[in-house]
């Protein structure tokens, strides 16, 4: 039996499975409308360093206009107040979402286990919204189909290239939807013992090897070197603001679902690495930057793996609730999703 679970930022998610554990508050269907700021905030412009890259005449910065959120789940439903916090612990999997200090959760994330009734076939998840949910949501509920889709036609070695397309598709789909805001993405398909992980934006990846930590994903941001030769070569600009890298003046990430006032500069295409699952890999985590903002790789698996491996009482769920509030008690503001996957389930 195929268990998938998709969840945006309302408090409403489906999780088939009846065997599993799921805690939430009321899962009755809603309306839920927030209002978004009409316009982004600008900077002030900084004193330009002294690289030459930073020199050129720049074209005008771009407003990005962000609409008022409506999430409908039912033409009928109530109004429902924005969660705080949610989780789901699932069969080699839990998660852990967090609110940061915004009127809503622009995080969402998915989970399919049991694919093509294949225990050892998944996919998933983490997805970080900026301008609102809609980008986020989009990206839960179908980059799941569209990679899949992809791996099904294609040849077994040219798993990459389908990651990518299905990564692409999810990405014209949105844009054709005609809704702004964008979203990071960071997903991990386990298929035939290996697992394929990939990203878009500042959504992270990293694996335990016996304990230590290593990043399968890079970050892609403007401060990134080659990032920022790409856009400058499409006739974009990268600047600080407030210390902060961004597109245009904006946009403080360089890839991603959406932005289609920066699909010039800001593409969907991900990086992808694969790799087999071995003995010596205890569990995977993928988090939004919230979490990696304030915690390094190392960190998230010190405090992650005593919870996940080498004992009868195993609590991953907690293990996601304690990286979260180390992230929040270190300052961090912005929402936090943090989701831990035990990869020797898929040996």
């Amino acid at each position: 039996m195929s268990c998938s679970v998709a969840v945006p930022t309302s408090p409403v998610f489906s999780f088939y499975n009846n065997n599993n554990n799921v805690n939430s508050s009321t899962a009755e269907p809603l309306m839920l409308s927030l209002p978004i700021p009409s316009t982004t905030p600008s900077c002030s412009s900084l004193s330009p360093p002294s690289s030459p890259l930073l020199k050129r005449k720049r074209p005008a910065k771009i407003d990005i206009p962000v609409a008022s959120i409506a999430f409908a789940v039912s033409p009928t439903a109530a109004p429902s107040p924005a969660r705080d916090a949610f989780e789901v612990d699932g069969p080699g999997f839990s998660v852990f979402c967090k609110r940061g200090r915004r009127h809503h959760m622009e995080d969402c994330f998915s989970a399919a286990v049991d694919l093509h009734g294949q225990p050892k076939q998944a996919f998933f998840g983490i997805f970080d919204g900026h301008g609102g949910t809609k980008a986020s949501e989009f990206a839960a509920h179908n980059l799941e189909k569209n990679v899949l889709e992809e791996v099904v036609r294609r040849d077994e070695n040219d798993i990459e290239e389908a990651v990518k397309h299905g990564y692409l598709n999810t990405d014209s789909e949105f844009l054709k939807e005609d809704l702004n805001g964008g979203s990071c993405c960071v997903t991990a398909l386990i298929r035939n013992g290996n697992l394929v992980v990939s990203n878009a934006g500042d959504c992270r990846a990293v694996i335990s090897i016996g304990g230590v930590a290593e990043a399968l994903t890079s970050d892609h941001k403007p401060s990134r070197e080659d990032e920022r030769d790409r856009i400058e070569t499409q006739g974009g600009y990268v600047d600080v603001c407030r210390g902060v890298w961004r597109i245009q003046g904006s946009l403080a990430v360089s890839r991603g679902i959406g932005d289609r006032n920066l699909k010039q500069w800001v593409i969907a295409e991900p990086e992808t690495k694969v790799l087999k699952i071995e003995p010596q890999h205890d569990l995977l985590i993928l988090a939004s930057d919230g979490l990696w903002e304030k915690v390094s790789n190392q960190e998230a698996v010190d405090i992650a793996r005593p919870f996940c491996v080498g004992n009868n009482k195993q609590q991953p769920l907690l293990a996601c609730k304690k990286l979260v509030e180390l992230s929040v008690s270190r300052g961090s503001v912005d929402d936090i999703s943090v989701m831990i996957i035990k990869l020797q389930n898929y040996i």
